[in-house]
């Protein structure tokens, strides 16, 4: 093996570390370091954390001690392989004592180095828990239906889409997605919202998943640091028709199936699609409901159409078979009657009558 003489030290040496012998090199080199004292700032009603001039979610203190840790470990530029064990224990409820070994290469050398910290805990109040107990809020989502009052199902069902919104919004880093207040009302709900861009979500995720349209409204609320400052409402309106409701438009008698800006369902006469646009719905006016269907006695079939008992009059009809119709295995059908004449409900709703 090739020797050298190290520069530094005039002993010969076969491994050079940056041109010094591998003794010289690692005579005052630091791996690793880290402050005797670190501080964690935690919130003392959410959990969250306070890293790097902004709050994040932990929720456990045991993970803030190990982040805070690692972000204040500071290790040589030049390691590789750099394998890191912390031990953390619990002095007191505000206090942790934390022994950390680090373990890596050297142009190739291994090195270790073992060091310890204590980790004081300090809590206190977050951004978002402090406004959301000063009753803080940017925006007001006012749920409504149009031109009806709004069931309990279906208020219950936007307050499911809101949760699911906030967390998913929380998750992605807006701490202000929260709701301050809800205030119930027989036209239907408010809801308080700490900022505005999670209220926008949650009325985008209502529309795409129940129906209806939302606007927005600003009002200034006032100035900071010499900019205005501006609250907005969110109206909200719920469809004016609701999935199973059955419209007249026209001469046709569809049962709805969605409705946003456009409305989809399935006519009636032959069980085909339906879509029409919001201008197209303004003189349509709700008919019936498929939970007012009852069964009929199929008395005979042809090729196109059924003879069936009529369950109201007790008659028999000749009715068209439905797009998609299949035979009749007990004998009866769902039907609805609606304005003396009367339809076989369509294949698709017959096994989720709502």
């Amino acid at each position: 093996m090739t020797s050298t003489i190290c520069p530094k030290c005039g002993n010969n040496t076969s491994i050079l570390l940056s041109g010094i012998c591998k003794e010289c090199f690692f005579e005052n080199f630091v791996l690793a370091q880290l402050p005797q004292v670190l501080q964690a700032k935690i919130c003392a009603t959410c959990g969250a954390r306070f890293t790097r001039g902004r709050w994040t979610d932990e929720y456990d203190v045991e993970s803030v001690v190990l982040k805070t840790i690692e972000d204040s470990l500071s290790i040589h530029e030049a390691a590789e392989d750099i394998e890191i064990c912390i031990n953390p224990r619990q002095l007191t409820p505000h206090m942790y004592k934390a022994e950390v070994e680090v373990v890596a290469r050297i142009q190739g050398e291994p090195v270790s180095s073992e060091l310890s910290t204590e980790i004081r805990i300090l809590r206190e109040s977050c951004e978002m828990c402090s406004r959301m107990s000063g009753g803080y809020f940017e925006g007001i989502i006012q749920i409504r239906a149009a031109e009806r009052i709004p069931s309990e199902d279906e208020l219950d069902a936007c307050m499911r889409i809101v949760n699911l919104t906030i967390d998913r919004m929380r998750d992605k880093g807006d701490r202000l997605a929260f709701i301050t207040d809800t205030i119930k009302s027989k036209e239907g709900l408010d809801l308080y919202i700490g900022s505005v861009n999670s209220g926008r979500h949650i009325c985008k995720a209502i529309t795409e998943e129940i129906g209806g349209t939302f606007s927005e409204s600003p009002s200034l609320f006032g100035q900071k640091d010499g900019k205005e400052i501006y609250r907005i409402t969110f109206s909200m309106r719920l469809p004016r028709f609701t999935p199973g409701d059955i419209i007249a438009i026209g001469n046709r008698k569809i049962v709805v199936k969605h409705m946003g800006k456009k409305l989809t369902g399935t006519n009636l006469m032959d069980s085909s699609r339906f879509i029409a646009t919001e201008e197209e719905t303004v003189q349509a006016k709700q008919v019936g409901h498929i939970r007012d269907t009852v069964d009929a006695v199929v008395v005979s079939e042809e090729e196109n159409e059924l003879m069936i008992l009529d369950p109201f009059t007790f008659r028999t009809v000749n009715v068209k078979k439905p797009i998609g119709f299949s035979p009749v295995e007990d004998g009866e059908i769902p039907v609805i009657r609606i304005e003396e004449t009367l339809f076989i409900l369509p294949p698709e709703w017959r096994t989720n009558k709502i």
